[in-house]
């Protein structure tokens, strides 16, 4: 399968979503929340100074976004942004990736926990994955009362989350663990039972953003590496997909929810695509459609 090109020009694309027959997507050096369909007809959907990153919906149909360098949720109504959660006692470095229950409005916000560019010019990718390695860092629980909580802790850079069909599973993808990682889901929201979901070491696939398939495998942009991998519980890959540069998100939508976006660039290293428009939204037909969330 090779993937066509639904849009190029993108700074830096995360947190691909796809809600009421569009992709929606972040552009961390646009600054903006943007909403895609498949024509390609893009639509600048609000500005977000503080770099957004993962996006998700109320149940009242509100967006929620994640602000990275001010490490706070957002509420977007359609028509003005407002303060929805501050995440900073618990955050020690930018927000990350989140995923938002619509039905409950329960959402996890995952965080880098270091600076993770200064850590890479001091040491180099080896010591991301070796010694010293980065420090771990927590997922936080905002309730649908706004209330703040830390929902699991001692996670190596946790990124991109997806939640079963009958919400008893959470995966995380932690990214430079090399793993994802799975937990029980309570009632209310809390998390248990930890357990490792798929050990990517061996493939050296460092899983970024990621999505779930009705097959129950795990999509994953393979961050280091320009491809998506699916992925099944125990690690075993099922499917690569090659792309044009480093895959760094993914979401499955579409009217039949089997078109696979990816969000490609060169790298993620702001000094080399903060000020340029080399990024990109890939796109390809699959065999399994969307399941669960988000």
């Amino acid at each position: 399968m090779t993937p066509r090109i639904l849009r190029s020009g993108l700074r830096f694309g995360e947190g691909p979503r796809w809600h009421d027959g569009r992709l929606w997507y972040s552009d961390f050096y646009d600054h903006a929340v943007h909403a895609i369909d498949l024509d390609g007809d893009d639509e600048r959907i609000v500005e977000v100074m503080s770099q957004p990153s993962g996006l998700g919906w109320l149940p009242n149909g509100d967006m929620l976004i994640s602000s990275m360098l001010d490490r706070t949720v957002l509420r977007w109504d359609g028509t003005d942004l407002h303060p929805y959660a501050d995440l900073s006692m618990h955050f020690s470095w930018h927000g990350n990736d989140m995923l938002v229950v619509p039905d409950t409005g329960v959402a996890y916000v995952g965080n880098f926990g270091f600076d993770y560019e200064v850590f890479l010019a001091e040491h180099g990718i080896e010591g991301l994955f070796g010694d010293p390695g980065p420090t771990a860092t927590v997922v936080c629980r905002i309730d649908a009362d706004g209330g703040v909580s830390v929902a699991a802790d001692d996670l190596i850079f946790p990124n991109g989350m997806v939640l079963t069909p009958d919400g008893s599973t959470l995966i995380v993808a932690e990214t430079l663990a090399l793993r994802l990682t799975a937990y029980d889901v309570a009632a209310d929201g809390s998390l248990s039972n930890r357990r490792v979901w798929a050990d990517l070491s061996e493939q050296f696939g460092a899983p970024d953003g990621i999505c779930l398939d009705a097959d129950g495998a795990v999509w994953i942009a393979a961050a280091t590496t320009p491809r998506a991998m699916r992925i099944a519980e125990g690690g075993a890959v099922l499917e690569v997909i090659e792309t044009s540069m480093n895959c760094y998100a993914l979401m499955l939508g579409g009217p039949e929810g089997r078109h696979l976006f990816m969000m490609t660039a060169p790298t993620s290293e702001s000094h080399a695509v903060a000020d340029v428009t080399t990024a990109a939204i890939e796109v390809v037909e699959v065999a399994v459609p969307h399941a669960g969330l988000p």
